[in-house]
């Protein structure tokens, strides 16, 4: 009969509680089933151990007493689609959507925690009960019903009910998520082990020690917390105590909700813990400044580590793997190094690190944790500064990979000592999305930033674009057919993955990939008519492959500078003849990328030394004639027009006159 209702008599219904102030008394009974047919179960009052010191992640501990002090109602199932679509009509466009959650009974998903908490709000005003989203303490107390262990099944989640596409996955294969079709847990609650994570109330943050009463979360953060874990995901991180969480304004195939019906609790929020880059306050240079540096004198320093982790750490930095790195000269004058640290590369817990080098320091200091959503893969970083604010770019993955990612976009405006709220500026969870350490500003005011097209070892770099100071973005590739990258073609993808972009002296973008080699050669993309379309040829360079990514950057002196790898380069040296060397290389054009006469190894020219180079680089030998043989590149020049070059741990700085001086 309800289901049958007129939209227009539901709508007087909705309007009269409003303006009525039509209120319902909270239900007593075990359960209670409201005006959507939604089953809600009783939760009584109780205490319990929350978090996981065994086993679990870092920030599920420490492992402390929570009471819950009032019972409370939660439903016993996901909010499905029909019983969303009541509210929003229009989300039925999206069912289906990457061939997820079609039917009236599959959990809703594609829903932001903004719309969640607006649903509640909306059923609220029409029973007059107070609806909303569980709390974090809530959440875990109701999911584990009196249990101990990792799930409210014992210490395995043997049942295959439970078991929906169990890996990582970029877009995973559709599978149902009917809500209800998995063994409930002791108090009557379905699907708090998997089908898809759920909206809590709270802002995601680390856990504090000592007994708390109804604990509401932290007072402000970046992340909405999510709970219960979700198809297409390794199963421990469907365990009762696992944490995850996401920007509020990110949706995606993962995230649906639960519905809890009674008061807010009424304990204060937890205070806001500082991010971790205030760890590394920016505001002035603790290490005093020698003389001015003479650039007519050669100069260069290195390698030197950047990447300091302490051997054995598990979280939140990682020693097993750090890679992928930023860098980016502070207004202050640190240098700011980030990049990400992770057991491996497609896993969840992959997360952003960083590290300051003080302006007139020797050495980087100890890393600290720089940005990361709670059980996201997240992935590419990317660091730019306009003279006076600092840019982060990132991959904000659905779950697990970098082949699914949207891209966030922070500011800072005191050299990386605080960061404003991260936004998406491409919210669409897909390929072309997963950010290169290659920014630059057009003479005509654009931002561009380059994203690899996607997640494999070749097949293009896409653009996005920003006309109104990173406002907003777009892909001008987006939409248009992969081409063939050959000599003279032309499309609207950039030539290889990992690509540098510099813009030339007539406004022309000239681009450089790893991948879709060109007669044997580095292919080299040109577009004309600002990443509209871009012509293909092969570069003067060698081409390079896994664990490798080039730089290109415009130097405030004039030139073009260039670094990359090679596994044998002829370079002539002071004597004038011709040796071939190994290794990380760099090159100068003085003619807007037609020729590139200075090519020299980025060395100290000393005695042959074994280096570990981190990263996907392994240990190497640093000598006049080897260099790094591979890892990921990214460059920035000072103010003071130093360069600095960095591979996957280690720093390097020189200058111009370095650059052009010949090798011995």
């Amino acid at each position: 009969m309800k289901k049958a209702m007129p939209v227009l008599v539901f709508s007087f219904l909705v309007v009269g509680a409003v303006r009525l102030g039509v209120g319902a008394e909270m239900p007593n009974d075990r359960e209670f089933i409201n005006s959507l047919g939604m089953k809600f179960v009783r939760i009584e009052p109780g205490s319990f151990l929350m978090g996981s010191a065994e086993g679990g992640d870092f920030d599920e501990r420490p492992v402390h007493r929570v009471v819950i002090s009032r019972g409370f109602y939660l439903g016993a199932c996901e909010v499905t689609n029909a019983q969303y679509e009541r509210f929003d009509p229009e989300h039925r466009r999206l069912r289906g959507k990457h061939g997820f959650s079609k039917e009236d009974d599959e959990a809703v998903v594609y829903v932001t925690w903004h719309d969640a908490t607006r649903f509640c709000e909306w059923l609220s005003r029409v029973e007059g009960r107070p609806y909303r989203l569980p709390t974090e303490a809530e959440w875990e107390y109701a999911c584990r019903a009196g249990t101990t262990t990792a799930y409210h099944t014992g210490a395995e989640l043997a049942d295959p009910a439970f078991h929906k596409n169990v890996r990582e996955h970029e877009i995973p294969p559709p599978v149902s998520l009917a809500v209800g079709r998995t063994p409930a847990n002791p108090w009557g609650l379905f699907d708090v082990h998997g089908n898809v994570e759920e909206w809590c109330f709270d802002w995601y943050g680390p856990y504090e020690p000592g007994e708390q009463v109804d604990p509401v979360g932290r007072a402000e953060g970046d992340f909405r917390v999510t709970r219960g874990g979700s198809h297409s995901t390794k199963l421990e991180y469907l365990r009762s105590a696992n944490r995850s969480g996401t920007l509020p304004e990110d949706k995606s195939w993962m995230i649906g909700f639960r519905v809890a019906l009674g008061p807010v609790p009424s304990s204060r929020p937890l205070p806001v813990v500082a991010a971790s880059p205030q760890a590394m306050p920016g505001a002035a240079s603790v290490a005093a400044q020698g003389p001015p540096r003479d650039p007519s004198k050669p100069y260069f320093v290195g390698p030197r580590p950047y990447v300091k982790i302490p051997p054995g750490s598990d979280g939140p930095l990682f020693s097993k793997h750090n890679h992928d790195p930023a860098i980016v000269e502070c207004p202050n004058g640190d240098l700011l190094a980030i990049w990400y640290t992770c057991r491996t590369e497609a896993g969840r817990e992959l997360a952003l690190a960083a590290s300051r080098l003080r302006r007139g320091a020797e050495a980087w200091e100890p890393a600290v944790p720089f940005w990361d959503a709670p059980d996201r893969n997240d992935h590419a970083p990317a660091l730019w500064s306009d003279g006076k604010t600092l840019y982060h770019f990132c991959g904000l993955s659905a779950a697990a990979t970098w082949g699914n990612l949207a891209v966030i976009l922070r500011t800072s405006s005191d050299s990386g000592q605080t960061w404003s709220k991260a936004r998406l500026i491409a919210p669409e969870h897909g390929r072309r999305h997963q950010p290169v350490e290659s920014v630059l500003r057009t003479r005509d005011g654009a931002i561009v930033l380059a994203c690899d097209a996607v997640p494999g070892g070749s097949g293009g770099t896409a653009i996005l674009v920003s006309r109104d100071g990173g406002a907003t973005w777009f892909d001008p590739g987006e939409g248009k057919p992969k081409p063939e990258f050959r000599e003279g073609a032309t499309g609207a993808w950039i030539a290889g993955i990992h690509a540098g972009v510099v813009e030339l002296g007539d406004g022309r973008l000239l681009a450089f990939g790893r991948g879709d080699t060109i007669n044997g050669r580095m292919p080299q993309s040109i577009s004309a008519d600002q990443g509209q379309t871009w012509t293909y040829a092969a570069s003067p360079f060698p081409p390079i492959g896994g664990g490798q990514r080039l730089v290109v950057l415009r130097l405030a002196e004039g030139p073009i500078f260039f670094a990359s790898f090679a596994k044998s380069l002829a370079v002539k040296d002071a004597s004038g003849r011709e040796r071939n060397v190994s290794g990380l290389f760099a090159a100068l054009s003085f003619d807007e990328g037609q020729t590139w006469p200075v090519r020299r190894l980025v060395t100290d020219d000393g005695p042959p030394r074994e280096i570990d180079g981190g990263g996907n680089t392994g240990r190497f030998v640093l000598s006049r004639d080897s260099a790094e043989p591979r890892g990921y590149l990214s460059v920035c020049q000072a103010a003071d027009g130093t360069i600095h070059l960095i591979s996957s741990k280690q720093h390097y700085a020189f200058n111009l006159a370095w650059l052009k001086t010949p090798m011995p």
